[in-house]
């Protein structure tokens, strides 16, 4: 098989969807890969490294689209990109389709095969690929709400762990998933007062077995609400599985935290569960309403590109190289949790929950299967 890696152009994204490690373990196992110039630059990786394990250096990314049977990349296609899809092509990345039904039509448009790394789902619903991205944002989220809560950047001249004789800050966490375990870890190592809220009783027993003195909470509308007015920073840390995040804080919510708060919604990809959550970019992260500081940065990992590409392609390369190795189908065929990464098959929707988010037609795989 021929493999493209693309280099990403959404704003600020440095990662590269596969270092040399990986490209060269493909090269032995017989497919040539077509790495676009300078695609690894910013992760710390550089041509020549590419070179070295045998891949091809291709300076028109136009030409790797055209020529490569599987295309891996990191985030989801750009305005750009699209007309170089071409029906039949597997495409490998992140989407996040239930976001954005104009990025999802104009993917279906394309004729391609999506697989998109976060609906790639293990028998217990664990989500390998998504997975090690949730963490990083989770520890990123705290490290940036911290730093937007100095006066300097407009928030409320909060230090997170307080000191002797100050009280630390308080951080809401919405979700105890991967993100939000993360989010604790980091909340609590610096050592404010963290309240974790979720549905999920046994995740939040987990919680609090792992950090003393992190409190949680059954999440009901009034039990946050109830916590707003004393939060000085909020990560939104909600998933659902290829659907768009349900809104836990609503736009007539938002006044009761206090002026200067933060709110880092990494659940922005997926539409965000602050209602007034929006995305944003590394390069202007912010935006203020009703006096709160919001961060809704989309691709948060992109922020530290070398940890980052490491992390996500120890995840995603098995199933790149039984793509390669079997053929699609085959590959399909022999893993149910691949199956479930599948979001477009040549213009149908094969994902139901972004269909169900969407209100679009859903296609069952096995109809589309060769």
């Amino acid at each position: 098989m021929r493999i493209g890696i693309p280099k990403e152009i959404k704003e600020s994204e440095g990662r590269v969807a596969l270092p040399p490690a990986y490209v060269g373990t493909l090269v032995r196992d017989g497919h040539e890969v077509w790495v676009e110039q300078s695609a690894g630059r910013a992760s710390g990786f550089e041509d020549t490294e590419f070179v070295k394990v045998g891949a091809k250096i291709e300076k028109e990314v136009q030409k790797i689209f055209s020529s490569c049977d599987m295309v891996v990349k990191v985030k989801e296609p750009l305005e750009p990109e699209f007309p170089m899809l071409r029906k039949g092509q597997i495409l490998y990345t992140y989407l996040h389709l239930a976001a954005s039904k104009e990025l999802t039509k104009k993917l279906l448009a394309t004729g391609c095969i999506a697989i998109a790394y976060e609906t790639i789902e293990m028998e217990d619903h664990f989500l390998p690929v998504l997975a090690p991205m949730s963490g990083i944002a989770g520890r990123l989220a705290v490290q940036m709400g911290a730093h937007h809560l100095e006066a300097y950047k407009g928030g409320r001249g909060v230090l997170l762990g307080g000191m002797p004789g100050v009280l630390p800050a308080t951080v809401l966490i919405l979700g105890a998933g991967v993100v939000g375990t993360n989010a604790t870890k980091i909340a609590h190592g610096m050592g404010a007062r963290v309240i974790v809220v979720d549905i999920d009783t046994k995740k939040m027993e987990q919680i609090e077995n792992l950090y003393t003195g992190v409190d949680t909470l059954f999440s009901t509308r009034q039990n946050i609400a109830d916590l707003l007015p004393q939060v000085d920073l909020l990560v939104g840390a909600v998933l659902i599985t290829g659907a768009k995040a349900p809104h836990l804080v609503t736009r007539d919510m938002l006044p009761l935290m206090p002026r200067g708060s933060v709110i880092v919604d990494v659940s922005v990809d997926q539409g965000g569960c602050v209602e007034t959550t929006k995305p944003t970019t590394h390069t202007n992260p912010t935006y203020v309403i009703d006096g709160v500081i919001h961060y809704g940065v989309a691709n948060m990992p992109g922020a530290v590109p070398r940890t980052s590409s490491l992390a996500l392609s120890n995840a995603s390369f098995p199933w790149a190289r039984a793509m390669a190795n079997k053929g699609l189908t085959q590959a399909l065929k022999d893993d149910p949790a691949l199956q479930l990464g599948v979001n477009v098959w040549e213009g149908q929707l094969t994902c139901k929950p972004v269909a169900d988010s969407l209100a679009l037609p859903y296609t069952l795989l096995d109809k589309v299967l060769r």
